[in-house]
């Protein structure tokens, strides 16, 4: 740190009417990814900074602004949401810090630091039992921030996969067939299979009611009938009717939410580099031609809550993957297909390892900061945890 600015600096809530400009030209300003050959990635949020906490009922923005001018200089978001543990039946409260940007001009300076405790004492108020947030592995700047600054320890480790629909996979096989549920079809599956997760989303009926959310599909061999998915009896058991191999997994429109812009000062063949994405300066590795149609700002579809079972896993996940790479064909500005998985999710192995695809390394970090949580809870004494569910809301 150069030279704290200290009580120079009042941070404050967001004010739409008042910052909405101001924070669009410090978002361009704070890149999220660069390379040493011209090109610069930042992302579009499409005249709305609060789209990615928007769907949680407690949310707040912070704007950091110097009181000699009232020039801003950086800005944060944070969010409470209620998830579960395989480990007990409290439910807690996580606190999620997510978009820390500070102007180029301005950090190494305390502003960064003070952004992020003004935002944990928001969290804390507002009854969070952890402080939250996630980074890419090799950005070096947040690590310290967060852990030697900030007391924050490593909760669970997880890739980020990346497939570019330009690359097109080999179709869906004929043998297999990819089916969509309704919604309280996949809501009884999702409450049945996610608790197995070390950390679950104990809301997934509401995510899967957002208009961002595309939908839940299954993928299966023809061969092995699903009579649960067919019956017209309401209460039929989908469950213990499954098929001896198959995956489920929901898709989110993050096109409609924000895009990411690549923008180059000279020609480039191929940009692969690793790029801090928005949930918190991760977003991955894109394996994509530089061309006119990518400096436009583009959009991406998530895969979220992937869940299979059976012998021949790897295939009806294959399938899935080529379903998604078909749909995102089909809606406008897509240029990408993302999902994200905990280091030791069986899924793991079944990823599809295409050549186009890329993959980053993703770190989650976590602070306890109220005392009201039972031992035998305790996300802060389990160790690090690498089953988890991805919230899409975020990402």
């Amino acid at each position: 740190m150069v030279d704290s600015i200290g009580d120079k600096v009042l941070v404050r809530e967001f004010d739409d009417g008042r910052d909405i400009e101001v924070v669009g030209k410090l978002e361009k300003n704070c890149e999220i990814g660069s390379n040493n050959k011209g090109t610069s990635i930042f992302t579009n949020m499409m005249g709305d900074p609060l789209c990615r906490i928007r769907f949680y009922p407690l949310h707040l923005m912070l704007v950091a602004e110097l009181r000699e001018n009232g020039e801003l200089v950086g800005v944060i978001r944070g969010c409470i949401k209620l998830v579960g543990t395989k480990f007990g039946g409290t439910h807690v409260k996580l606190g999620c810090v997510l978009g820390l940007r500070v102007s180029p001009r301005h950090r190494r300076m305390g502003v960064g630091l003070k952004l992020v405790r003004a935002m944990e004492e928001w969290l804390i108020n507002n009854g969070a039992h952890y402080t939250f947030l996630a980074t890419e592995k090799n950005n070096v700047a947040s690590t310290n921030l967060f852990t030697a600054k900030c007391n924050y320890r490593n909760l669970s480790s997880l890739v980020i996969f990346v497939q570019p629909i330009s690359f097109a996979m080999e179709g869906l096989s004929q043998d297999i067939k990819v089916e969509k549920l309704n919604i309280d079809q996949a809501i009884s599956l999702y409450d049945n299979k996610l608790r197995g997760k070390d950390i679950y989303l104990t809301d997934i009926d509401a995510i899967l009611k957002e208009k961002l959310s595309l939908g839940t599909w299954v993928s299966y061999f023809k061969q092995d009938e699903w009579i649960g998915l067919h019956s017209k009896e309401k209460n039929e058991d989908i469950i213990s009717t499954s098929p001896r191999s198959w995956a489920m997994f929901s898709i989110w429109n993050s096109c409609e939410a924000y895009k990411i812009h690549i923008k180059k000062s000279h020609p480039l063949k191929f940009f692969h580099e690793t790029l801090s994405h928005a949930r918190d300066k991760i977003f991955p590795c894109l394996k994509i031609p530089i061309c006119d149609s990518l400096e436009k700002p583009f959009g991406f579809l998530f895969l979220y809550g992937l869940h299979g079972e059976g012998e021949r896993l790897g295939e009806v996940i294959k399938s899935a993957w080529s379903f998604a790479s078909r749909l995102a064909e089909n809606v406008k500005a897509c240029k990408v297909i993302i999902t994200e998985l905990g280091v030791s999710d069986p899924l793991m192995e079944h990823v599809p390892h295409e050549s186009s695809k890329s993959r980053i390394d993703d770190l989650w970090y976590l602070k306890k900061v109220n005392g009201s949580i039972n031992d035998e809870d305790d996300l802060g004494i389990m160790g690090e945890l690498g089953n988890v569910v991805v919230d899409p809301r975020d990402f």
